[in-house]
């Protein structure tokens, strides 16, 4: 089942002596650029020479400067293996940095960005989207999808509208009810809802839907099956060349609304995030700012005891571990939720933050989820060979690196490619991805 990582596993033994070489593309001109959402000035390839031990902190600054990392290889070439003296996936050894939900290049929690409203629909994965999503492994027939359409879509009132940023916190995150009351309007967690904002574009055309998680369970916070929340956070960036303030159109419109006005809503759509119905399956959970949304779904379903009465058929007996990345405390979504079910249920709920404004990492510098992930990547790697784990990945997309740059390495211990067992896992439906 498993490919040796001999490439890998010598790696291991050499790497604190290495010289890398990593092809950089779209430094842009200052950090504040960095959080626009399309080009500016950016550069062709760049190509730096990195010491392994200075390996993080060059990728934090090539981050901070908007660069994205095409491929990385050793300077040093190492014994031939199979005819390649490269590192097995060189980019498997990239750690991004970027993963505190410190900034956004989309709206609300990642899946905000316009799109065409077909393909949005069928949450296919196309070039110019900012949301990755990987493609569901599995054909769940069962799975309620685009019950409402943007051509028809259904109209629901807001219940409520709550902050969740504390006081001293960065930025603005509301969680949103909805009433669904007169609706068809059906999901399971995981899944996404689109939102229509009104008004026009640029362009004289109506606004086109923003996809959100689902932040409820099928059952809504009210546990009736008349509601669903959203987790958004309003985009906010500065104009490269005015300075001028600019925020997104459907996450400030959500952000402000008020109890009783209504919204445009369609879906639900989405496969890929869906929960295993095992109820002893273990449940690893990877989540930067907003993309604690559908994790929040899960750990609701799986632990909270009005959900446990009212699905007598799902009891959940497994693990689950939330590792969690924001800039400061006050950012911790949830928080008190998460912390009465650790206090509730010790053995089944282990929370972990990352918090990049306040802890520092082992090498001196702010603690990503990446780090976390790096931290216990031994115990990770164990997990997720049981076949019974399930991971998911929601938030900024640059934690994937960092994540497979931990596992790699634990993986290898074993002789085992990671890339390849990803693969493996992946196509078994175990390994969940979306990212933006």
């Amino acid at each position: 089942m498993y490919n040796q990582g001999a490439v890998e596993g010598a790696a291991n033994t050499e790497l604190g002596s290495r010289i890398f070489l990593y092809e950089v593309v779209g430094l842009r001109q200052s950090e504040e650029t960095d959080q626009t959402n399309y080009p500016i000035r950016k550069s062709g390839s760049v190509f730096i020479r990195v010491p392994y031990n200075r390996m993080n902190q060059e990728m934090r600054r090539i981050t901070r400067l908007g660069g994205t990392i095409v491929s990385i290889q050793p300077v040093t070439a190492l014994q031939p293996v199979n005819g390649k003296a490269s590192l097995g996936n060189a980019t498997s050894v990239v750690s991004e940095l970027a993963t505190s939900g410190e900034t956004a290049n989309s709206e609300g929690n990642g899946k905000a960005t316009p799109v065409n409203a077909h393909s949005a629909e069928e949450n296919k994965d196309k070039k110019g989207n900012t949301m990755t999503q990987a493609k569901a492994k599995k054909d769940h027939g069962d799975v309620p999808v685009n019950t409402y359409r943007p051509n028809a879509p259904f109209i629901g009132k807001v219940i409520s509208n709550e902050p969740l940023v504390k006081e001293g916190g960065i930025g603005i995150v509301q969680h949103l009810k909805f009433d669904l009351s007169g609706s068809d309007l059906k999901y399971i967690e995981g899944q996404s809802i689109g939102i229509i904002p009104p008004g026009s574009d640029k362009n004289g055309k109506p606004e086109k839907l923003r996809l959100y998680s689902i932040a409820s369970t099928r059952h809504g916070d009210d546990v009736d099956d008349k509601t669903v929340s959203l987790c958004v956070r309003q985009l906010e960036y500065k104009h490269p060349e005015t300075s001028e303030t600019v925020y997104g159109v459907c996450s400030t419109h959500l952000c402000f609304l008020k109890p009783g006005e209504e919204v445009k809503i369609t879906g639900p759509v989405g496969k890929e995030m869906l929960l295993p119905n095992d109820p002893d399956a273990n449940v690893i959970m990877m989540a930067t700012g907003t993309g604690i949304a559908p994790m929040r779904a899960y750990l609701w379903r799986q632990f909270k005891d009005a959900e446990r009465a009212a699905n007598p058929e799902y009891q959940f007996k497994g693990f689950s571990w939330l590792i969690f990345g924001v800039p400061t405390t006050p950012n911790l979504l949830y928080k008190e939720e998460l912390e009465e079910i650790q206090q509730k249920y010790p053995d089944n709920f282990r929370l972990t933050a990352a918090i990049s404004r306040e802890q520092k990492n082992p090498q001196g510098g702010r603690m990503y989820i990446q780090d976390r992930v790096a931290e216990h990547a031994d115990e990770l790697w164990q997990l997720i060979k049981n076949e019974k784990t399930h991971t998911y990945i929601c938030g900024l997309r640059g934690m994937e690196e960092g994540i497979d740059a931990a596992l790699t390495a634990a993986a290898a211990k074993e002789g085992v490619t990671w890339s390849v067992y990803q693969k493996e896992i992946k196509k078994a439906g175990r390994w969940h991805v979306e990212t933006y």
